[in-house]
């Protein structure tokens, strides 16, 4: 790129456009389709009317506002008509009453198989086209989410199938209803030939993986196709600690690396001119169709193809000029995308790329290779760009998301390459198949090696708050950034060293700043539908209740309090939301005793607990009721289960492994520190609290940790008989449980309480302060 084109000044003409288009379609997504028409009429016969006669003030700039109120309109329009054509028909009425039906439909995306807390079941996508429901008879065209059972995992994308089951209204506008569907689907045509063909290279890439080893099995079709059904759980979380989420989704890059090879390959056959325009457009149109066209990929096409046009013409205008008209064509084809996460970290990856990355490319091409220049330039504009959205979506900041992105770039392409070279040969031949996936197999076991290590560092990720003053504290950061950089960039010496300090800070670093607030005696983990909590016992020392679902969010808290010893960890009962982040707690810290409840239902999660604290060697024992214990500042009491509501064993109680059994089984603690007293309770149901309230217990306290995630199963006395001023809730947002239960929440405020939940304000912290307790919130 010449100098002048490293200077040049943004052509930022169009970006209020893009603006405008972009507020207009996720406003009238909002609005009833009638108004939002009415509306983009108005802002045409506006931009009509300013064209014909403007008013004097804006006589100079007449043009430019013309432009953004139609398109603003165009926006506008398409959001209202796309939204009535979603709710025009039955569905949405049928929805509401629940009713039962019979629909035929084509499936538009591949089944998802998903764990439910009872048992699996599958998600997919279909347009249904025919209803029958109460006698009567429709035709439709009408997108629908389909929940089904296992055996739905055998339908295939592009298939017609005949369904029954029940509706549901579901969360959002962008469908007409949920079909909770009963028995197996019939097939009633296969795809077309075209699909048949793509899903043969699909299934080509998940035969080519076969003999690698997990989770280089998975991440083949990944690369390639964004297919992470096969992915362990705890790669996944890898990637999303490192920045690399991006290679396990359709990504503009999957899409830039397909075609350059694809080009590279045109260009040394000695195709020219437009012929080789004809053949990127139909590499294009194939990636897209073995990605599947959805909203996504068709979005990440787009600015995969907007980034390699900028990058290739090194025009930093020009760059802008495209993102806003792909980004105004994109909302007009697809209004729903106004709302998407993925659209915004899209455009704001593609916007850094185009207006930075050339820059810093060729400053850092003064003394390094060009090749090497553009992998740190690319991913370090682009996560620079992003940073401020990730911390507002996710709470944290990935340190070390630019090394990793980094070490792994020289491998990207190699492995999206041969995996897709391997995947077409598998289709031919699967032995071959497997010796070119062994070939892939050995950049993706880098890419994979660099994610796993990447997470482990103990400054992987940094807490930062998702509040509107965080996150602008967090941009004012990167813009200042962003204005030194170039300084840096140019000269060899200011970058090691840059590059040693994020390193150092890595290994060693600084935690959240103001976090964990001084004075914590409890903070309440943000682990999602679960419960997780740590007491502080001084020192280093910490006493641990209950490790929630996720092992990675529990460490997480941890390490966001600094705790170096646990001196025990309490299992109020057996169920997956509170002891499935036990692997990670007895693996990262140093634990002396496990203290369980005595009813040992489910019996699988039971086994597992029992297991893992055997290899770390951990003893387990039983909680009894009137059980007093203390370490260092903490000291608490059981108040239960009470035999009468545990059975003591797993004999006793219920005899389901999810009902009340476990619940009322709950270890019940009366907590005392630093002069505040702290009611932990579990899961426990009213049987439970009604038999405590029952052995005449003084209950008062000052903090209450509502039972069961603020569910409706609550007994108002036993609330009311702790008199606490302070609520915690311990609840994951857009649970499918409806925890914590409107009732309960009026119980409580009725009471006085001030309530704090973790979906609402992150991890809680109760502190005390010269004998007076204070709640903070990470947020």
């Amino acid at each position: 790129m010449s100098a002048a084109k490293a200077s040049e000044p943004l052509d930022l003409r169009l970006v209020p456009g893009g603006a405008a288009a972009w507020g207009a379609a996720a406003l009238g997504l909002g609005w009833p389709p009638g108004r939002a028409v009415a509306t983009a009429l108005l802002l045409w016969t506006a931009g009509a009317l300013l064209v014909g006669r403007p008013p004097a003030f804006l006589a100079g700039s007449r043009l430019a506002v013309a432009v953004v109120l139609v398109v603003a309109g165009g926006a506008m329009a398409a959001a209202g008509l796309r939204a009535d054509a979603v709710q025009a028909g039955p569905l949405r009425a049928l929805a509401s009453d629940g009713a039962s039906v019979h629909v035929t439909g084509r499936v538009t995306s591949d089944p998802l198989r998903r764990d439910g807390r009872f048992e699996p079941f599958v998600l997919l996508s279909v347009i249904v086209d025919h209803v029958t429901a109460r006698g009567a008879e429709w035709s439709v065209r009408s997108p629908v989410l389909v929940i089904a059972e296992i055996s739905w995992l055998d339908v295939s994308y592009g298939e017609r199938i005949a369904a029954f089951g029940h509706l549901q209204s579901p969360d959002g506008p962008d469908l007409a209803a949920v079909l909770i569907a009963s028995g197996e689907p019939t097939v009633t045509a296969p795809p077309g030939w075209v699909t048949r063909r793509i899903g043969e290279v699909r299934a080509g890439l998940t035969e080519a993986a076969t003999p690698l080893p997990s989770p280089q099995r998975a991440l083949l079709p990944a690369l390639v196709d964004g297919d992470v059904s096969a992915m362990p759980e705890e790669t996944t979380t890898a990637f999303k600690t490192t920045g690399l989420t991006h290679l396990l989704a359709v990504s503009g890059s999957n899409l830039t690396l397909v075609l350059g090879f694809v080009l590279f390959v045109a260009r040394w056959l000695r195709v020219k001119g437009y012929a080789l325009g004809v053949v990127g457009a139909v590499a294009v149109v194939l990636f897209v169709l073995l990605a599947r066209p959805q909203p996504s990929v068709l979005r990440a096409a787009a600015m995969g193809m907007v980034a390699l046009a900028g990058l290739s013409s090194g025009s930093r205008s020009r760059g802008v000029r495209v993102l806003c008209v792909a980004v105004i064509g994109l909302l007009l084809a697809d209004p729903w995308l106004a709302r998407s996460i993925g659209f915004v970290l899209s455009t704001l990856a593609t916007l850094g790329i185009l207006t930075l990355a050339p820059r810093w490319r060729d400053l850092l091409a003064r003394w390094m290779p060009r090749p090497l220049a553009e992998a740190v330039a690319v991913p370090l504009a682009a996560q620079m760009a992003c940073t401020p959205a990730i911390a507002a979506i996710s709470g944290q900041v990935s340190l070390v998301a630019v090394l990793a992105n980094l070490v792994v770039a020289p491998a990207v392409g190699p492995a999206t390459v041969a995996s897709l070279l391997a995947g077409l040969v598998a289709v031919a031949n699967a032995t071959l198949g497997h010796l070119a996936g062994y070939v892939a197999g050995v950049p993706l076991w880098w890419i994979v090696w660099v994610a796993e290590h990447g997470a482990k560092v103990s400054g992987a990720s940094v807490a930062w708050g998702a509040g509107a003053a965080a996150v602008a504290v967090l941009s004012l950061i990167c813009l200042s950034l962003i204005v030194l950089t170039p300084a840096i960039l140019s000269r060899p010496w200011p970058c090691l060293a840059v590059v040693a300090v994020l390193v150092v800070t890595l290994l060693h670093p600084p935690g959240r700043i103001g976090w964990p607030p001084h004075g914590w005696v409890m903070v309440m983990c943000d682990i999602g539908q679960g419960d997780g909590l740590v007491l502080n016992a001084g020192s280093g020392v910490a006493v641990v209740v209950d490790t929630g679902p996720d092992p990675a969010l529990m460490s997480e808290c941890l390490d966001r309090l600094g705790v170096q010893e646990i001196a025990l960890v309490v299992l109020t009962h057996f169920h997956a939301d509170h002891v499935d982040g036990l692997s990670a707690v007895l693996a990262e810290h140093d634990v002396r005793e496990i203290e369980a409840s005595p009813y040992d239902v489910p019996s699988d999660r039971y086994a597992a607990v029992t297991a893992e604290a055997a290899v770390a060697g951990v003893p387990v024992t039983v909680a009894a009721v009137g059980e007093r214990r203390r370490v260092g500042q903490l000291a608490w009491q059981v108040l239960g289960p009470p035999a009468t509501t545990s059975g003591a064993t797993s004999g006793g109680g219920e005899s389901t492994d999810e009902g009340s059994g476990p619940n009322n089984a709950s270890v019940i603690m009366l907590v005392r520190v630093a002069g505040i007293r702290i009611l932990l309770a579990g899961d426990a149901e009213p049987e439970e609290e009604d038999a405590i309230m029952a052995s005449g217990t003084d209950l008062r306290v000052d903090v209450l940790k509502e039972a069961h995630h603020g569910s409706a199963a609550q007994d108002p006395r036993f609330l009311a008989a702790t008199g606490a001023a302070v609520a915690l809730i311990s609840v994951g947002a857009d649970n499918p449980y409806g925890h914590p239960a409107p009732q309960t929440l009026s119980w409580l405020d009725r009471l006085g309480m001030r309530i704090y939940r973790t979906d609402q304000d992150g991890d809680i912290a109760i502190v005390a302060e010269r004998g007076q307790l204070r709640v903070v919130t990470i947020g």
